[in-house]
């Protein structure tokens, strides 16, 4: 009875350590798919880098390594990559959405997830379900408020082109003289239908874009003084990204009280109209202050990149007359 006691444990033993064993293997074939994979996408050989990806993606289907998300990842990329070359393609960009979703499902925060099933959709021109996809991203309290801006923001874009549709056009803007000097006047399109078109869309892309900026963190109201020499090379890359987001969001919070100039202007509210100038004035003033700081950072990037590569021509050059001297 005790040897088979025994036998028994002897036998789960080699079980539990078969199955650990089959798990490493798995993981260190997943990366080698990776990796292989990689080289493949690089040289632009996507049907092997597709192959590749998928057999990475099997080796572990619910993402519970790195090497598994990286895999689900690099194949929606590489889907995405072959609708591009492909246009009429469109069954690739659907499973490029498809791989994109479940990547996303991975790593919720993946915001490159989001913005290339966005992109798809427009591609395909699924503004219905682009609609849907953005709106649920700037309602998703999970994830970091900046991603939320960046889909109110895109939101809100869309308003402001809706609006603009209507009010830069030969027939409502007019081209006069003030002050001696040319300028434009907007008058309300023809069609009644119209000029409540643009309202509404002013009014909801105002809502949206101002529920963007509402959602700024201190590092970005108190922008100007950020020590930008100070930062680490990664540390600036993260910070001008976040400082995009609500530059754009500030430039269409300045273009959509335009439009709200223009409507007063067409609907012969001239206080508004006056109102609204200072305003979208005011907006702008404060998108190219953080615009200026956006193109500080970028400098400085420009500059380490430069300084590194003059640094790394020395340090050739040096070995150079080293070995000349030899």
């Amino acid at each position: 009875m005790r040897s088979s006691r025994i036998g028994i444990l002897v036998l789960l033993s080699l079980v539990v350590l078969s199955a650990a064993n089959c798990g490493y293997y798995n993981r260190v074939m997943a990366r080698k798919d990776l990796v292989d994979g990689s080289d493949a996408y690089k040289n632009r050989k996507f049907p092997e880098a597709e192959r590749l990806f998928r057999s990475a993606v099997a080796r572990d289907p619910k993402g519970e390594n790195t090497e598994g998300k990286m895999a689900q990842l690099f194949l929606a990329r590489t889907l995405h990559s072959q609708f591009i070359g492909d246009r009429q393609n469109k069954a690739r960009a659907e499973e490029a959405i498809n791989e994109y979703q479940k990547a996303l499902a991975l790593n919720p925060n993946d915001q490159s997830s989001y913005k290339a099933i966005a992109s798809l959709f427009e591609n395909l021109q699924k503004t219905d379900e682009w609609l849907v996809w953005v709106t649920k991203r700037s309602q998703n309290t999970t994830i970091p408020p900046e991603q939320r801006a960046e889909a109110l923001t895109s939101l809100a874009a869309k308003k402001n082109s809706c609006a603009n549709d209507i009010s830069d056009t030969d027939a409502t803007k007019k081209k006069t003289t003030k002050d001696g000097k040319p300028a434009f006047e907007f008058v309300k399109p023809a069609k009644p239908e119209d000029f409540d078109t643009m309202k509404k869309c002013i009014d909801e892309g105002i809502l949206l874009i101002n529920q963007a900026i509402e959602l700024e963190p201190d590092r970005v109201k108190n922008a100007k003084s950020i020590d930008i020499k100070g930062m680490q090379d990664a540390e600036l890359v993260q910070v001008q990204d976040l400082l995009k987001v609500f530059e754009s969001a500030r430039s269409y919070k300045a273009s959509l009280l335009i439009q709200s100039m223009r409507l007063a202007e067409m609907d012969g509210r001239t206080a508004d109209r006056d109102r609204f100038k200072t305003e979208s004035d005011a907006a702008k003033a404060r998108f190219v202050e953080l615009s200026e700081v956006v193109k500080g950072i970028q400098k400085e990037i420009d500059d380490r990149l430069a300084a590194k590569a003059a640094e790394a021509g020395r340090n050739v050059n040096a070995n150079a007359n080293a070995n000349a001297a030899k």
